[in-house]
């Protein structure tokens, strides 16, 4: 199957590189050594388990799978540091992060990425955990962007808003009840944006670290939108304010 490892010594190998895992299928009531180093490897870095029956194994990895099947990440994730210091490094405009909070739905993690790409973000941040898969159809949905566009994974998202904030990156959250718009947040500067979950919006531990929270106006009957829409329209409100952008034209 397509984008997936199977066999203990390629898993182990792939948990000590930079390949990105998204899940681990183990077996269930398989126990050794091997098995329980490959549980202690996952869980250091926050890497979902799951124990399956043999039949759901089978199904996931046609070869000598030893009973464990990893579903891996299409693309390499990069470390939070390299991201942010090449974005500033460019002597271009205010650089644009994207920060997904808890975003479940693979389809709008796709809509995001793809709409993130064309609006010049620098770099998305998801957690390791609680956030959408990258597979096949996060890919077919970004019309191939998430291949463009540089991609985090960090343990909390609250270290990646402390790490921005010590380059002075102001961050603004999304959030409907908001008495601020979109239209009155300055993305002059460095700016970090704080998408939330398809339900409870952005968590209000990271709400409480933002400098901003912003909200779309709503002017007919309907309270909110979907948040793959919101995003594209909280990015190119960014993009609006620092257009022309050198190198293009109006």
């Amino acid at each position: 199957m397509k984008n997936t490892i199977f066999g203990i010594h390629s898993i182990k190998e792939a948990l000590g590189s930079d390949q990105g895992i998204d899940k681990i299928f183990i077996q269930k009531g398989l126990d050794s050594d091997p098995i329980h180093h490959i549980m202690k490897l996952a869980k250091a870095q926050k890497i979902a388990i799951s124990r399956v029956p043999i039949q759901k194994i089978d199904k996931l990895a046609s070869g000598n799978h030893q009973g464990v099947v990893a579903k891996i990440a299409p693309i390499r994730f990069v470390p939070l540091a390299n991201m942010v210091e090449s974005a500033l490094a460019e002597e271009t405009t205010a650089p644009l992060f994207l920060l997904c909070d808890a975003i479940s739905d693979v389809r709008n993690f796709g809509a995001i990425i793809r709409t993130a790409e064309s609006a010049g973000v620098k770099g998305i941040i998801i957690p390791k955990q609680g956030s959408a898969a990258l597979n096949d159809q996060t890919v077919k949905t970004s019309a191939g962007a998430l291949f463009n566009i540089p991609i985090c994974k960090t343990d909390h998202l609250k270290d990646a808003v402390f790490f921005l904030k010590s380059y002075d990156v102001q961050f603004v959250a999304a959030n409907e009840k908001s008495a601020t718009t979109v239209y009155q947040v300055d993305f002059k500067k460095p700016t970090a944006l704080i998408m939330g979950n398809e339900g409870k919006g952005v968590s209000k531990s990271l709400l409480k670290l933002c400098d901003v929270e912003a909200k779309l106006p709503m002017l007919g009957k309907t309270d909110s939108l979907n948040v793959s829409v919101a995003s594209a329209i909280f990015l190119y409100e960014a993009v609006r304010q620092k257009w022309p952008i050198k190198g293009e034209s109006i």
